[in-house]
């Protein structure tokens, strides 16, 4: 996918991460508070984001926020960062098609000088979407060396990506013109491997390759105000190590090096795209430290489970953080995480020989439904679990639609199990997921017999 994305779906699968900190008011779901649209550094709250609390983010924001005398940052669902030096600016970021125009009004009001730089932490949309608005004549646009093959990547699941995306985010795949916006590609002028670095105006950059999030992924260190731009690879949740959208592996250990890489810069401000800048060096050791080691134990957990001969789904239930080491699942869940890691190192194969071949696992559920008394029966006992166990609800139910499609009783049954979930569900891109299923059986079910 080239960059800047026409596409909210493409535009919201760059993972989404700041997580948490307001509600899903928009989407119906009853809580008791719904915050400010600003509210985004409120970390750790029980209820995930919707898509309009993402559109929302930084709406309030009438000036870009001073970080010190160099760095000012424009807050919104993916930020965007403004580096002044005496010989012009640095761009680190730039925020989502959504957003871009803003942040740009925000950040220019700050410096007119001409943009010597563009930095991009890495290569989803919600990052590279305000390209158009920075890119100069004379500006260079810096990326590690994987982020052209990251955006071939991309661009050759187009199609699919934006279908999962949107489902990621609970979108209605109808809505995505009213998010479009115009596309042009920008060439890298400077891509590197391990590091490169340049002087500015008397400022430094020092730029780092820091897997995790993607494989493109980047540091920016500015030892001058001993900054580090850490993009995706730290916020207030644990990470999506696996997104449900479809992602090639994100390894665990990648993001512990990385953050080993950043600890070892001894930062005083640490500024992610998403959310607020963390400052003061103790508190940065505490929180990337603590960050860290949640990686490593759930890594180390998986593992160790698979060499005991444990299966995928049984390291699902079993894999917990301990309590010095919760650093909350508003966005990244702990559970697809194991499954991202054990599917990563070892692949598809279950074990199971019938597995081997074409019928999918799902093959026997029709014979089995009939043997049970046909899809009525099995819908009735789905409406009976819907509450009790809403997992297994809706798999019966989805056994009973194998059989009757249009069956009234199962995606009533099946729907019941949705709204279950969902209102259980603390994490936002569960919910998201949730609130796609939940539109589209609504909509069999008006049509269905």
């Amino acid at each position: 996918m080239t960059a800047p994305s026409n596409s909210a779906a493409n535009d919201l699968t760059g993972e989404a991460h700041a997580l948490g900190a307001q509600s899903l008011c928009a989407s119906g779901i009853s809580i008791p508070h719904c915050p400010d649209d600003d509210a985004v550094a409120s970390w750790g709250q029980a209820s995930p984001l919707s898509l309009n609390d993402y559109s929302r983010m930084g709406n309030r924001q009438t000036a870009a926020r001073k970080v010190n005398d160099a760095i000012y940052l424009a807050l919104g669902f993916s930020n965007t960062f403004l580096v002044r030096t005496d010989d012009g600016n640095v761009v680190i970021d730039t925020s989502s098609p959504v957003s871009a125009k803003k942040h740009y009004e925000l950040l220019r009001k700050v410096s007119e000088a001409p943009v010597r730089y563009v930095i991009l932490t890495h290569g989803h949309a919600d990052h590279t979407g305000g390209l158009r608005y920075w890119m100069e004549p004379e500006t260079k646009l810096v990326v590690q060396q994987n982020y052209i093959e990251f955006q071939n990547y991309q661009e050759r699941l187009r199609a699919y990506l934006g279908r999962t995306g949107a489902a990621q985010f609970g979108l209605d795949p109808g809505t995505l013109n009213a998010f479009r916006v115009p596309e042009k590609h920008f060439e890298p002028a400077i891509t590197f491997g391990d590091k490169y670095e340049f002087v500015l105006g008397g400022t430094k950059f020092e730029i780092f390759s820091t897997p995790g999030e993607t494989y493109d992924h980047l540091c920016v260190w500015l030892p001058k105000y001993k900054a580090a731009f850490v993009g995706d690879n730290y916020y207030e949740s644990f990470p999506n190590i696996y997104t449900l959208r479809g992602t090639k592996p994100r390894w665990a250990l990648d993001y512990m090096a990385s953050l080993n890489k950043i600890l070892a810069l001894e930062p005083e401000i640490v500024l992610p795209s998403h959310g607020e800048p963390l400052v003061g060096k103790e508190k940065i050791v505490e929180r990337l430290t603590r960050y860290r080691d949640a990686i490593l134990y759930v890594h180390d957990a998986t593992i160790k489970g698979m060499n005991e001969g444990k299966d995928v789904f049984t390291l699902m239930r079993e894999v917990k953080l301990p309590s010095e080491l919760n650093v909350g699942e508003a966005y990244g869940k702990v559970d697809w995480s194991v499954r991202g890691i054990f599917d990563g190192y070892v692949g598809w194969f279950d074990l199971n020989p019938a597995t081997m071949y074409d019928q999918p696992p799902t093959a026997a559920e029709p014979e089995l439904v009939r043997m049970a008394g046909g899809a009525e029966a099995v819908a009735t006992r789905a409406k009976a679990l819907a509450v009790s166990n809403p997992v297994v609800a809706s798999r019966l139910a989805d056994a009973a639609l194998m059989v009757e499609p249009k069956s009234k009783s199962a995606l009533e049954a099946k729907l019941a199990a949705l709204k279950s979930l969902q209102s259980a569900s603390r994490n936002l891109i569960e919910g998201a997921w949730l609130t796609t299923a939940i539109r589209e059986t609504k909509r069999s079910l008006s049509s269905a017999k």
